[in-house]
């Protein structure tokens, strides 16, 4: 390892992470603008198409309420509510249409009283028409279609690829048409139409808008794919429709958003029927007014029909979309959150406790230069113990998949990668109890880096700096106990250069998933170091419930610094083994669990939720490795592989989690009461 240098690193790391540049657009070229007039005349004519005077169709549909939390917000969204929908549709030339509920069902996997908009539980029959309005008009409205007579002039043009998609009736070749308004301070959108080659209608659109478009002050953004399908080889339908709607608190930027996602299939077309007498009358979306939680006449239980469509609606697809919108936004800002709001990346980052600061208050905010995606982002702390400041400023800019950030912090870190216990309970543990289930660093640092999405789900990382290590000592005492000393973990200054691959989630209800992650370091300073990780995640079907299993392997050269060693046992890893009593520069850690669903009594929490019918069980084994301790730091290697069994009991609609394990080596029980995992980034 003599003689390695830092250049060497980032040129090696480097090949894997490659942004490509944006291509020149060609906006408003002739043929991109007389193509569009084309379609404009088309919709107009089709519009006016005598031969087409009426249909009658059904709709069947889910609407998903998520929630996503966590760092980044780069976790997958949890599952929250879901509805399935079977509509009547009913459309009466020119415009005219009626849309009734005949079928409703619902059920809850978290508590919520999510009520939604009348026109999220029901499909777009004419393309928006002229002009688009979501959410009954409180979301967005009246937003010019940029195939109104009234777009050319709102909007410009850029003629894309020639290709063939599939849609309803089989393949067509389409002219990819992307949009951009001519002025973004206008309530327009932003996106790509997808034209028949042949006759210039609309085969696909798919878009997001402006943030002047946005209404409702807590929208993040909405993003919407249309589908049309050719039926009776004339007249283009509507086929498929999703729709996202995304939401944040206007006031704070914290990791937590609301999902509304809505996915819907038209098919079985009865043209040119007689209509009913009155069915247009009333209201545009009629029927039921709300779920029938005893209706019987549904064809599976609701969990197997999310399951039936989790395999498109988690392909990510409005993740693509949102990329595809931002690169053709260019450097202008999307979104409808205001730019400049206070900050905080958890609750735990207002206020925590540990033993090396005691009582720790923190907050932040965030600056948005007005029309762009540049964002500084400052945070201060102080311990009311250490009488320790710490801090940073960070500043970020991004372009459609690439987001580029520069920052210096100063701040107080577990040692650990992977956390052990959710940061609330840590803070009243080690407050009331002496229990402190950190190992803890004080890092000073600059670094930049660059993160570039190469799909919805995978994601390359870089990041380059400066970073010094110092130790820190117990400086707070307990309500009731001691605390354990906090380890030497200290190493001085080091350059270093970082590079991650990963893979998320693949979403809500899938029947099998993997996602994982891995990272390489390399580092000079007091010595030289290489360090490796790697995890995944693996979620598969088995017999009437999952199997799910995690893993994980750390590995580090000899000159590894002591604050970026493994450690494991214990709570969060080997439940059953002593806490965090083993580490070193090597380890490796597995669990597989069997998740299955038993009846439970329900115990109702008001009018909008109970802790649910049915109780998580899933029995698990877990093993344990480490070995090349690093001298001076309390743990040690587990000589030889440290085996652990037992159950996990997860309640109220799975938010609590009891873990009770057996060290098999030596008949060692422990056992554990925390927040489901999932929710730690919230706390």
């Amino acid at each position: 390892m003599r003689g390695m240098r830092c250049s060497r690193w980032t040129f090696a790391l480097l090949v894997g992470v490659q942004v490509s540049p944006l291509t020149a657009q060609g906006w408003d070229s002739p043929e991109a603008l007389a193509l569009v007039r084309r379609a404009v005349d088309q919709r107009a004519a089709v519009e006016a198409d005598s031969m087409l005077r009426s249909y009658r169709t059904r709709a069947h549909g889910f609407v998903f309420f998520l929630a996503q939390i966590g760092e980044g917000l780069t976790e997958p969204p949890r599952l929250v509510k879901a509805d399935e929908l079977d509509v009547e549709v009913y459309w009466q030339a020119p415009d005219h249409s009626k849309q009734v509920v005949r079928g409703w069902r619902d059920g809850a996997f978290l508590p919520t009283d999510i009520d939604y908009h009348r026109d999220h539980l029901g499909i777009v029959t004419n393309d928006f028409g002229d002009v688009i309005r979501i959410g009954d008009g409180d979301e967005v409205r009246d937003a010019i279609h940029p195939l109104a007579r009234a777009g050319p002039a709102a909007y410009q043009y850029a003629l894309g690829d020639s290709l063939t998609i599939r849609a309803g009736g089989g393949e067509v070749t389409v002219r990819e048409v992307r949009v951009r308004p001519r002025s973004f301070a206008l309530p327009l959108v932003v996106g790509t139409l997808y034209l028949d080659a042949g006759t210039a209608e609309p085969v696909r659109f798919r878009f997001s808008f402006t943030p002047a478009a946005y209404l409702d002050r807590q929208l993040e953004d909405i993003t919407i794919v249309l589908e049309n399908g050719r039926f009776e080889n004339r007249w283009w339908l509507p086929y498929r429709q999703e729709i996202e709607i995304r939401r944040r608190a206007s006031f704070l930027d914290f990791p937590a958003r609301g999902i509304i996602r809505g996915r819907w299939e038209i098919a079985e077309y009865d043209l040119n029927v007689a209509l009913p007498p009155g069915v247009l009358a009333g209201p545009a979306i009629g029927g039921l007014a709300r779920p029938r939680p005893d209706d019987s006449t549904w064809d599976a239980p609701l969990s197997e029909a999310i399951a039936g469509v989790a395999a498109p609606v988690n392909r990510q697809d409005m993740e693509a979309l949102r990329v595809e919108v931002e690169r053709i936004a260019g450097s202008r800002m999307l979104g409808g959150l205001p730019s400049n709001r206070a900050a905080t990346g958890s609750l735990s980052d207002v206020a925590r406790v540990n033993r090396v600061q005691g009582l720790a208050l923190g907050f932040g905010g965030v600056l948005g230069l007005r029309g762009s995606r540049i964002q500084l982002r400052p945070q201060i702390g102080y311990g009311t113990s250490d009488h320790r400041v710490t801090g940073g400023l960070t500043a970020l800019a991004g372009t459609g998949a690439t987001q580029f950030w520069l920052g210096a912090e100063r701040r107080i870190r577990d040692l650990a990668d992977l956390p052990v216990i959710s940061p609330a309970l840590n803070s009243l543990l080690a407050q009331e109890a002496g229990d402190d289930y950190g190992d803890y660093v004080l890092l000073n640092s600059v670094a930049a880096g660059v993160r570039h999405r190469l799909g919805g789900r995978t994601s390359l990382s870089l990041q380059v700096g400066l970073e010094e290590s110092r130790s820190v000592v117990v400086a707070s005492s307990p309500a009731n106990g001691r605390y354990r000393p906090n380890p030497p973990l200290g190493a001085g200054t080091y350059r270093f250069v970082r590079a991650a691959a990963e893979r998320a989630s693949g979403g809500i209800a899938v029947r099998q998933d993997l996602q994982g992650r891995f990272g390489i370091e390399a580092g000079e300073g007091p010595g030289e170091y290489l360090r490796a990780t790697a995890e995944g995640r693996w979620l598969q079907s088995a017999g009437a419930g999952q199997l799910l299993s995690r893993a994980y392997l750390g590995v580090g050269t000899d000159g590894l610094p002591a604050y970026r060693s493994f450690v494991l046992g214990g709570r969060g890893t080997l439940v059953g083994e002593p806490f965090r009593a083993y580490g070193g520069r090597t380890v490796a850690l597995a669990q597989v669990e069997w998740r299955f669903e038993v009846p439970f009594p329900a115990i109702s929490m008001g009018s909008f939720a109970s802790t649910g019918r049915h109780l998580t069980v899933a029995p698990f084994v877990a093993a344990g490795w480490s070995e090349r301790p690093v001298t001076g730091l309390p743990w040690r290697s587990t000589d030889g592989v440290r085996p652990v069994a037992g159950v996990a009991l997860e309640w109220l609609m799975r938010l609590i989690r009891l873990e009770l394990g057996v060290g098999l080596r030596d008949g060692r029980v422990g056992v554990s009461v925390d927040v489901n995992r999932d929710w730690w980034g919230l706390l």
